[in-house]
């Protein structure tokens, strides 16, 4: 792992230090380490990008079901819409660590929220292995929900917010969907493997056997 790209905050550094831990203990048992690095700055481009024909599905049946009503827009529909958009950000983190956390032998005491200044932006990351399905589930589980649940509410209820609300949560999933395309395209011969989130870097790494 190349830690010069960047200076590390001291949690990123706490995290590193008992990620090597980590993969000493996984080495004795004979597992390997493989990492599974996403560039961010492609991340960025690329993550918005795979989402658009889900985007463009949900427009859809929304226009074919309700139509759009332009007229509900007004200040107050934007000012919502902004602390919205702020709840389910944080919101989005929390589903993370919840569902992760349920399936972590130490649960929750494996999972750390944190904040990234430079992107403005919140994060959750699990520090314990967990089975390949069950690491899967913790990185698709807040898209699910707020994006295509809140997607069928937004049917549903005819309400133009929860539509616009559904469509950013599942642009705002776009790394989460690419890191969940790389775990699914991964293959490997390997009996078993066990998967958690690196511990500074955008991706996950895999210990196989």
């Amino acid at each position: 792992m190349d830690q010069d790209k960047r200076k590390l905050t001291e949690k990123e550094l706490k995290r590193k230090d008992d990620f090597e831990k980590l993969n000493s203990e996984m080495q004795q048992k004979g597992y390997k380490m493989i990492n599974r690095i996403i560039d961010i700055r492609q991340a960025n481009v690329l993550g918005p990008l795979s989402v658009l024909p889900f985007l463009a599905v949900i427009f859809w049946v929304y226009d074919y079901v309700n139509g759009f009503d332009l007229e509900v827009l007004s200040l107050g529909f934007v000012v919502a819409a902004f602390v919205l958009i702020l709840c389910l950000t944080i919101g989005h983190e929390i589903i993370h660590g919840i569902t992760w956390g349920i399936f972590a032998k130490n649960h929750f005491r494996s999972i750390d929220f944190g904040f990234i200044w430079s992107s403005f932006s919140p994060y959750c990351t699990c520090s314990e292995p967990l089975r390949k399905w069950q690491y899967l589930l913790g990185v698709a589980m807040p898209t699910l929900v707020l994006g295509g649940g809140v997607a069928v509410a937004a049917v549903i209820a005819n309400q133009l917010l929860l539509f616009f609300l559904a469509e950013i949560m599942i642009l705002s999933g776009g790394g989460d969907f690419l890191i969940l395309l790389k775990i699914l395209l991964y293959r490997t011969e390997k009996k078993e493997s066990m998967y958690c989130d690196h511990p500074y870097e955008c991706g996950f790494v895999v210990f196989e056997k």
